[in-house]
């Protein structure tokens, strides 16, 4: 605990943290300073102007990160015959039906994501309790409920992330690994930014970025100038 301790004294005193810094100054630092003994993710997290209580003001999405997450997703598929073949062929973890569906049950999720074709929904629905609240539950609008089970399967395996705005309007995702080089970390957490300004809800009234930070697993957040976020910038 205590060379913990030592530690995160040293990476606080590395730089001001009250200081907002372009958005590569913020992931130099973060990737600088993350210094634990295992390859620690890199997040960014962006405070928004809406009310997620209200449904025209949720934020909502998936996006495809360009260089990929750097973890390794495990993908469950509820489906059938053919389809259940496909999600085996590219690359699903789990397939399965109503053995899938008793697995769960059992409280055996081994999955990250969860996709399934239409037809299973009416079984999937069922486990709404479970899932739901791991945010693994199957949804239409974020192409997981889906005939095509391939692209859904590649997309989860090669670096798709969701995002979901949390109560306080907070919405935030893995953009790396501290291990990448800082251009992918860069075209990564652009494209994160990109895909939260299309999600923009019809019912987000003034400011809708109104914070930015990065941060390490183990490490303090560095405040991000929102100005230098796009990639024109």
């Amino acid at each position: 605990m205590a060379k913990q301790g030592k530690r995160l004294k040293a990476i606080y005193g590395a730089f001001d943290r009250d200081t907002i810094v372009p958005i590569q100054q913020a992931i130099s630092l973060v990737k600088a300073n993350a210094k634990a003994k295992f390859d620690e993710t890199i997040e960014i997290s962006m405070n928004l102007g809406i009310d997620p209580r209200h449904a025209d003001q949720m934020v909502r999405g998936v996006v495809g990160l360009p260089n990929g997450t750097g973890k390794t997703v495990r993908v469950g598929v509820f489906a059938r015959g053919p389809k259940a073949d496909e999600a085996l062929a590219a690359g699903a973890d789990v397939v399965g039906a109503d053995d899938l569906a008793a697995a769960v049950q059992e409280g055996r999720i081994e999955f990250d994501r969860c996709i399934a074709t239409p037809d299973m929904m009416a079984l999937v629905g069922r486990l709404g309790k479970i899932l739901g609240p791991r945010g693994l539950m199957p949804n239409p609008r974020l192409g997981t409920v889906t005939m095509d089970v391939r692209g859904a399967v590649t997309a989860a395996k090669a670096g798709q992330v969701e995002f979901r705005a949390e109560k306080a309007g907070i919405v935030h995702a893995g953009i790396g690994k501290a291990s990448f080089d800082e251009e992918k970390l860069l075209e990564n957490a652009r494209a994160f930014v990109e895909a939260i300004q299309r999600a923009r809800p019809a019912g987000a009234k003034g400011t809708y970025v109104k914070k930015v930070s990065v941060a390490s697993t183990m490490g303090p957040g560095v405040k991000v100038d929102i100005a230098t976020l796009s990639a024109t910038a």
